[in-house]
């Protein structure tokens, strides 16, 4: 009977990705384009889940803009978030075939009806009309995925505050002044790395620092703690969607 293969152990590959990573955002091309390469698959895969059909490489430009959004999350990845790279370079390359669509449909609206009509083998024609539909559905399907797994992230990073979304919904301050307050106070954590980092590590809010940044009193900002808190996250993760409801 001959023996099984050796199979590293999970830990390892997170490691040897991780010293990938740091040589990469160093300058090291070498170790850039070894990512690259041996990532292809999962940069397929990734956009064929985020369209819904096969991606090819070299023949289909969804391919191209998703490995061009992979090489940005390698450039953009905090290794320092301890969130996983793979899942931040996913929610990156569906946000870029987003903005793709997003631009092709843009462009189509540009064009003249003739543009889009065209005959299949049965010499039927497909209008403008039929296509707009097609490309604005299939976008909605899209961003409603990315939404989606936006906020199953953020829920999961919550958890490690000891926050829920339904508590959270519950704590948001009920007045409008209140909420500018705190959207204020979060929005001072995230301009500072040193209370990113505080927040991160210790899960609670750097209360005496961040006291000489702010106008808004300390009973005020542990009143509302929670809500704080969770804003200071969307605004240093990468919630893009989210943010666009808080900004």
């Amino acid at each position: 009977m001959g023996l099984l293969p050796f199979r590293r152990k999970k830990s390892e590959e997170t490691s040897d990705l991780n010293q990938l990573l740091m040589k990469a955002r160093s300058g090291n091309e070498e170790a850039r384009n070894q990512l690259l390469r041996e990532y292809i698959p999962f940069v397929a895969k990734s956009a064929s889940q985020a369209t819904g059909r096969y991606i090819r490489r070299g023949q289909d430009d969804e391919f191209s803009i998703a490995l061009s959004a992979f090489n940005e999350a390698i450039e953009r990845y905090d290794l320092n978030r301890g969130t996983s790279f793979l899942g931040f370079a996913d929610t990156v390359i569906k946000r870029r075939l987003i903005d793709y669509y997003r631009s092709k449909q843009s462009k189509q609206r540009d064009l003249p009806f003739s543009e889009f009509e065209v005959e299949d083998e049965e010499e039927n024609v497909i209008n403008y009309v039929e296509v707009q539909k097609s490309v604005e559905e299939h976008q909605k399907q899209v961003e409603s995925d990315a939404r989606r797994h936006e906020i199953l992230h953020f829920t999961e990073l919550l958890m490690q505050f000891d926050i829920s979304m339904e508590e959270l919904v519950d704590l948001s301050p009920k007045h409008q002044d209140a909420r500018e307050n705190a959207m204020e106070v979060a929005k001072v954590i995230a301009s500072q790395q040193e209370f990113c980092d505080y927040l991160m590590a210790k899960k609670s809010l750097p209360l005496k620092a961040l006291m000489k940044h702010v106008s808004v009193s300390r009973k005020t900002i542990e009143r509302q703690r929670k809500y704080i808190i969770a804003v200071s996250l969307i605004l240093i993760g990468d919630f893009e969607m989210l943010q666009d409801y808080i900004i």
